[in-house]
């Protein structure tokens, strides 16, 4: 199976890469050059062919929608708000099945004491990166209601190992999925 993994200098892309390259043929992608063993390609997941060029051939994209260093809050939530929408925009039209968006559990923080699950309502803050990651997963949201291309949201507690992140990528990159869930990681 071929993925694309959006954000790869980040240590989270980074201990994914590790986690998955033995089962998957890895493409990486992110802002800036560096150096991989693995695909790479420079990308900003503008609104033009380049983004399109990235995930032709693609089976499934993760999306790590990291926030970049030293923008200001506004150009935060442009910036990943837009580039999901590009991203997005593009696996829908090279015919991207599978889209696995990673979002933060934080945004499940103001229930602290109770036993939600992923029925309850997010209650984000309305500052960066919690907001965003929000954003992210409601423009997810509208694609896959759509029909444009399924989406698995994992949202990550702050302390999951990367064994488990792994784990439930593979669970939702295989067999049967629906259009559009939400997996709280922990």
């Amino acid at each position: 199976m071929q993925i694309l993994l959006t954000s790869a200098a980040t240590p989270l892309s980074q201990s994914l890469v590790d986690q998955l390259a033995p089962a998957y043929t890895l493409r990486l992608t992110e802002r800036r050059m560096m150096k991989s063993e693995h695909e790479f390609v420079v990308a900003d997941l503008g609104h033009d062919a380049s983004t399109n060029l990235l995930v032709r051939g693609m089976d499934a994209l993760i999306h790590v929608d990291a926030m970049v260093d030293g923008a200001d809050a506004g150009a935060q939530i442009d910036q990943s708000t837009r580039c999901t929408y590009n991203l997005l925009m593009a696996a829908a039209a090279e015919g991207v099945k599978r889209v696995v968006y990673l979002s933060t559990l934080e945004l499940m923080a103001a229930y602290d004491g109770y036993l939600y699950d992923t029925r309850w309502r997010p209650q984000p803050t309305i500052a960066p990166p919690t907001l965003t990651k929000f954003l992210g997963e409601s423009t997810c949201k509208e694609f896959a209601r759509e029909g444009k291309v399924a989406v698995t949201v994992l949202r990550l507690a702050a302390k999951a190992s990367p064994a488990s992140i792994a784990g439930a990528i593979a669970e939702a990159l295989n067999g049967e999925q629906p259009v559009w869930q939400i997996v709280h990681v922990e």
